[in-house]
């Protein structure tokens, strides 16, 4: 079972209570979204929106007959529609990065855990997969988003890697070319960072966060809250400024910081569900 992290950390944090209205904007398998409606009690009002099949085929199953309203869009393309249409919630929530059990799930390519097709996509619909981007992509581009989205110091390296060993087809390949690439190491594997990279370049997960944040505020009632569970430091560092933007002590401040560092996992959540040593939580509060 996928276990949602900061479960109870987000609970205290956003304060659900009885008849608000709730928008879970990954809702993924659901863990967020149990806990927060036996709190607001609220199903027919509630509005879960993932991009994955397999996400949403597990929320009607869950939910069925009790009225939650289920959409299968990007969280952009959703809050877009929402915002067009008037809708308005007092509850936010954004769970952002892979699911637990996508990464588990070889097929799906998310990870070099086990060998599997260079997928990456989170919605199986789209055309743009990490074997495109793996093997179609210029060296120029490859270095790009290595460096960029993985932070990683030996992308020229590795990208040249990429490009003289295509065509490259599983994750375990990709894998073995960047750790022969990079040498020597201990601790976390090599490819972690180039995983990372390729997974947001398909799925456009930054540019889209970026864009969407503003859409959250704006469907989002006087008083209403909204949290971002980012995985690593470039969302993290996206939703911080822009809750800096809007936040502070200014009289034109559209938002109030609930959270004035992000909130993390304790050490018992972190040995039960290692997912979520890397997850930070961060709040704000429409004024």
């Amino acid at each position: 079972m996928h276990e949602p992290v900061l479960l109870q950390e987000v609970i205290a944090a956003i304060n659900p209570t009885s008849g608000e209205r709730y928008l879970d904007t990954t809702a993924g398998y659901g863990g967020h979204a149990r806990e927060i409606l036996a709190h607001t009690n609220n199903y027919l009002e509630c509005v879960l929106v993932d991009r994955d099949k397999a996400a949403i085929d597990h929320l009607e199953t869950e939910f069925a007959n009790k009225g939650v309203k289920i959409v299968r869009k990007d969280f952009y393309s959703a809050a877009e529609q929402f915002v067009n249409s008037g809708e308005k919630f007092d509850l936010i929530l954004a769970d952002l990065g892979v699911s637990s059990l996508h990464l588990d799930m070889a097929s799906r390519g998310f990870s070099f855990a086990a060998s599997g097709p260079l997928d990456m996509r989170m919605d199986q619909r789209q055309e743009l997969t990490a074997e495109t981007v793996v093997n179609e992509w210029d060296e120029k581009d490859l270095q790009h988003i290595l460096s960029v989205y993985g932070e990683e110091p030996k992308a020229r390296r590795i990208a040249k890697a990429i490009v003289a060993n295509r065509p490259i087809k599983t994750t375990s390949e990709l894998a073995n070319i960047v750790a022969r690439t990079t040498g020597r190491w201990s601790g976390k594997h090599p490819a972690t960072r180039t995983f990372q990279a390729i997974r947001i370049a398909v799925n456009d997960e930054l540019r889209l966060l970026e864009r969407v944040m503003p859409l959250w505020v704006a469907l989002l009632r006087p008083g209403g809250r909204l949290g971002i569970i980012s995985f690593h430091s470039l969302e993290d560092r996206l939703v911080k400024r822009f809750f800096l933007e809007l936040g502070g002590n200014r009289f034109d401040a559209t938002l109030a910081i609930v959270t004035k560092q992000p909130v993390v996992a304790t050490t018992q959540e972190i040995a039960i569900n290692p997912r979520a040593r890397s997850a930070k939580l961060r709040v704000a509060v429409k004024k």
